[in-house]
């Protein structure tokens, strides 16, 4: 039992640390690690080596993969192509049903753009929808926040199901993650969808205007506007989608059956499918959504903002990885496979823990990275050895980062105060969709587990 006490304590640390004295994750996850690592009583001299190989070998695999898709998401959120694909949506779906075309919105621009951002560059046009179709502000802003919630957190390449899976061991499996991430995000969306309709004629009464950030002051002409010429629709969506595709295309021609044989169109194919260069094929495509003079300074300025923004995710990424070394590295996982073998709990325990840590310390990419380190260890107890195990594990660790969004979350002040929705309300709304919302995507995790495992 001592050495689950121990875990558990190191557990509550973490979260003290983040949520409480407001300590760096990064800072609070390599504390783990080393105080851990005295904790377990590993030999001294191992300890360096095994939190410097865990953490260096994490950043060597999973690092550029990471930081191209930053890369891209900057692009396309600095380039307008959010709103373009946007607007391309709205033609095709029109605005009869409003709530199901901003939570479609947010499902497809949080595949590369971080749901604080997307929901930052597309508030206006939320706006907009709502005075056009008369329909309730608060089921519009409901649906657009659990739409773009369902792929921010289970849908590659967001750097929080990239460090599950590299921290799981199955990167080389992204494509089966995608594949199986869209439909479980979807079926995420779907639930947070239902409950926005539910909002569809109930109203609030708003926060004052000045408690607004200043781009919630611009209208979705003034936003509009200040990107100059929208990217082309195909354009806009064109980096997105070759990298997914390039993916899943790569996993299905490296199965074990082969389909295409073992020839040059395979050694292609493998290559081109390979995370890495999937993503960098991806960037290169995001650099015809540039227009206009000064194209290259504009680039390099952008690439610049990203590379700012993936560092702090790189560096928690890394020492999440050398906690789960030190974790693997004790006597915690004899204990855990004599403790958990026969329990047959399965997807919740990834499930739970990650629900647990979210809900204590707001962060949902701190929660992906903590649980999928810790659960590496776990695996095979949990019977989630095999690679469709360890898939579903990185999505069931993805559905309960999304238990809860409450006031400890950047993302729930995000929502709140551009929607100018009162504190109280959004507990009731916003807090209440994302519970709704992560159980919905353990169910949908839960039942590919009956077909799976």
């Amino acid at each position: 039992m001592i050495n689950l006490a121990i875990l558990l304590l190191l557990v509550v640390g973490i979260v003290l640390a983040t949520a409480r004295w407001k300590i760096s994750p990064f800072l609070a996850l390599m504390g783990a690690a080393i105080l851990g690592a005295f904790m377990y009583r590993l030999p001294l001299a191992e300890i360096v080596p095994t939190i410097t190989a865990s953490f260096g070998g994490t950043l060597g695999n999973i690092g550029l993969v990471i930081l191209f898709g930053t890369m891209i998401g900057v692009v396309l959120e600095r380039s307008g192509a959010a709103i373009a694909m946007a607007e391309g949506l709205i033609k095709v779906l029109g605005t009869r049903f409003p709530n199901l075309t901003m939570s479609l919105i947010g499902y497809i621009v949080s595949i590369p753009v971080f749901c604080d951002s997307g929901y930052v560059i597309l508030n206006s046009l939320r706006k907009a929808i709502t005075v056009r179709t008369g329909v309730s502000a608060l089921a519009t802003s409901i649906a657009l926040m659990t739409g773009l919630y369902a792929t921010h957190t289970l849908v590659p390449p967001t750097p929080g199901p990239l460090a599950a899976a590299e921290n799981l061991g199955v990167t080389s499996d992204l494509g089966m993650i995608i594949m199986l991430g869209l439909p479980v995000a979807l079926v995420a969306a779907i639930a947070g969808l239902i409950f926005a309709s539910l909002h569809s004629r109930k109203e609030f009464t708003p926060l004052p205007a000045e408690t607004e950030t200043d781009i919630s002051d611009q209208s979705y002409d003034e936003l509009r506007a200040s990107y100059g010429r929208l990217p082309n629709g195909f354009l806009a969506f064109f980096p997105i989608l070759l990298p997914l595709i390039l993916i899943c295309v790569g996993s299905i021609v490296q199965l074990p059956s082969r389909p295409i044989g073992n020839g040059f169109a395979f050694e292609i194919l493998a290559f081109v499918g390979t995370p890495v260069i999937a993503l960098a094929i991806g960037l290169l495509a995001s650099v015809t959504l540039l227009r206009g003079h000064g194209k290259l300074a504009r680039f390099n300025e952008q690439m610049y903002d990203a590379v700012r923004l993936a560092g702090p995710i790189l560096l928690i990424t890394g020492a999440g990885a050398a906690f789960g070394g030190v974790l693997a590295a004790s006597p915690l996982t004899d204990f855990l496979s004599v403790s958990l073998s026969n329990l047959g709990l399965g997807l919740a325990v990834p499930f739970l823990i990650a629900a647990a840590l979210k809900t204590a310390q707001g962060s949902s990419t701190v929660s992906i990275v903590s649980t999928s380190a810790m659960l590496a260890p776990m695996l095979g107890s949990l019977g989630l050895a095999s690679t469709e195990g360890m898939v579903l594990s990185v999505l069931a660790i993805g559905a309960g980062a999304m238990v809860v969004s409450h006031a400890n979350d950047s993302y729930f002040w995000v929502v709140s105060q551009l929607s100018r929705i009162p504190v109280a309300t959004a507990y009731r709304t916003l807090t209440l969709a994302t519970l709704i919302e992560g159980v919905a995507a353990f169910v949908a995790v839960w039942v590919l587990g009956l077909f799976l495992l």
